[in-house]
C-alpha cells in the first residue's frame, strides 16, 4: 500500500539551511540542501512506518489488543 505524506520544507537563511517536517508524525530533520532534507524525511517517514508496524505486530503476538480511535 502506497500511502503519501505531506513534507513541510523551510529554510532558515541566518543559518543557510533547510528543515524538513511531516506533519502528523514525529519527523524532523535539518540538512545543507533541499534535496539532502527531503531525502531525510523520506528516511524518517519510512522508519517510523517500520517501528509503528514493528509494535503493532508485536503486541499482536502477545495477546493485546490496542484501541485506537
Amino acid at each position: 500500500m502506497n500511502v503519501n505524506h505531506q513534507v513541510v520544507l523551510e529554510y532558515d537563511p541566518e543559518t543557510k539551511s533547510y528543515t524538513a517536517t511531516v506533519p502528523g508524525l514525529p519527523v524532523v530533520v535539518d540538512a545543507d540542501t533541499e534535496e539532502e532534507a527531503l531525502r531525510l524525511a523520506k528516511e524518517g517517514i519510512s522508519f517510523y512506518l517500520k517501528e509503528v508496524s514493528s509494535r503493532r505486530r508485536t503486541d499482536e503476538r502477545r495477546g493485546m489488543v490496542v484501541k485506537r480511535e
